[in-house]
């Protein structure tokens, strides 16, 4: 079916075949199918969606457009867990030698931030010397000699969905949930995982903001994992307000060095848990969640999840002394607490949209694609959600270096919280499990 017939076709509703969606992707990758087409394709599949059929189809396209790894010398079942992306999410840094120092091994291809959210390669980035533009050879010694590795997106992995997405980027088709399902599986399968572990969040500071719209994105892709026979689960998880109290690259990755010794707060603790729990029941390192958050408390109180990520931080060549001596880490040269509280009572509402935004106004994410990230500046969240203030008390730290912005930052931050005379009922963190 040629490019024309094919768009038509799913504009009218019909069911396009599997060998014509990859031939239009093929066709596209390689350039012989212009931008307008993919747009119009695009904008037809917002309108119609895909079917089950058409989504494996479409999934297996983009995955097949580039290098998919072998990790077969690698004993274990290979797992990595993918977030949907938050405020203040700092997982992944904590997850991966978690998970690592249990015996389960961890590939695992991050992004930059995107929008409002922070990415766990410019948390990574701003620790000195660590490297994530890692080749494929590399990478799969790496998974095998240290037992996790983290890099950024190659250009030989899923090179379909690098160019797709910047055009839906710019046509108004980013939030569609196949393209959405089939842009996240794509590069996640061609890692070389047996297994994956999606952390869906909801809420204001989440792209998926009603808890349905995030079911269905789950079990869409759940479903496209079982289609390519890899086991998928799924929590989703309360992104209504920052998780943990840092926003800001190198202030997170201090928050996320201080969950491997036990010292962080507890949503950021918990959401962490959950997660890397699921992963080492599906690495088939522990037969129950229960064993699994038994053996991750062994391996934070004994101190080797520390040292996991110590070791790969080394083996990626950071400074591993940036993991113990936090002043090797990048520091703002100033601080400022902003907010303050109108009355004695509680925070009730934190707009965590808007504090990713104004993290972004300071300089801690990308206004613009080519936009250079200051690593050290941020917030530290003094109080959060059901938390008790004063009358005058700051609710948030700035850590800044270039003062330009902070009018603007203090503004985004003023009317991203509500304040009220009683707590507001305590939300689940993990909201549902799906598999």
């Amino acid at each position: 079916m040629r490019p024309y017939e094919l768009i038509k076709a799913k504009r009218d509703g019909q069911r396009l075949a599997p060998e014509d969606i990859r031939a239009f992707i093929e066709a596209y990758t390689s350039g012989q199918v212009p931008d307008y087409q993919m747009s119009a394709l695009c904008m037809a599949v917002f309108f119609r969606g895909l079917d089950s059929v058409e989504l494996s189809a479409w999934a297996q396209a983009m995955l097949r457009s580039g290098e998919v790894v072998d990790l077969s010398d690698t004993p274990g079942v290979k797992v990595d867990k993918h977030s949907t992306g938050g405020v203040g999410d700092k997982v992944s840094v904590s997850l991966a030698p978690l998970a690592a120092a249990c015996g389960v091994p961890v590939p695992m291809i991050s992004g930059r931030g995107l929008g409002h959210t922070g990415g766990t390669v410019d948390k990574l980035l701003s620790i000195p010397g660590f490297r994530m533009d890692i080749a494929v050879p590399e990478y799969r010694r790496l998974v095998r000699e240290v037992g996790c590795c983290l890099i950024s997106q190659t250009e030989a992995i899923a090179p379909a969905d690098k160019k797709l997405y910047a055009l839906r980027d710019v046509t108004a088709t980013v939030d569609c949930i196949p393209l959405i399902a089939s842009s996240i599986m794509s590069k996640k399968l061609a890692e070389g995982i047996d297994a994956l572990v999606l952390d869906v969040k909801v809420g204001s500071g989440a792209f998926m903001k009603k808890v349905e719209d995030a079911r269905t994105l789950a079990r869409t892709m759940i479903g496209i994992g079982a289609e390519m026979g890899r086991k998928v689960t799924a929590l989703l998880t309360d992104m209504n307000q920052p998780l943990g109290r840092a926003v800001g690259n190198a202030l997170e990755i201090v928050e996320a060095v201080e969950m491997l010794h036990g010292r962080a707060p507890a949503d950021y603790t918990e959401a962490t848990m959950a997660l890397t729990a699921e992963m080492l029941v599906l690495g088939r390192k522990a037969a129950s969640i229960a064993e699994a958050r038994s053996m991750l408390e062994k391996v934070i109180a004994d101190g080797s999840a520390v040292r996991k990520l110590k070791e790969i931080v080394q083996a990626q060549g950071g400074d591993p002394r940036a993991i113990e001596d936090y002043t090797r880490l990048p520091q703002a040269r100033a601080t400022v607490d902003v907010v303050l509280a109108p009355q004695d009572g509680f925070v009730t509402v934190i707009d965590t949209e808007a504090v990713g935004l104004a993290a972004v106004a300071l300089g801690a994410g990308r206004q613009r694609v080519d936009s250079i990230i200051d690593p050290a500046v941020g917030f530290t969240l003094l109080r959060k959600e059901g938390e008790p203030v004063k009358a005058g008390e700051p609710v948030v730290r700035v850590h800044y270096n270039d003062p330009a912005p902070l009018e603007e930052v203090k503004a985004r931050l003023t009317r991203a919280y509500q304040f009220g005379p009683k707590a507001p009922a305590p939300r689940p963190l993990v909201i549902e499990r799906l598999e």
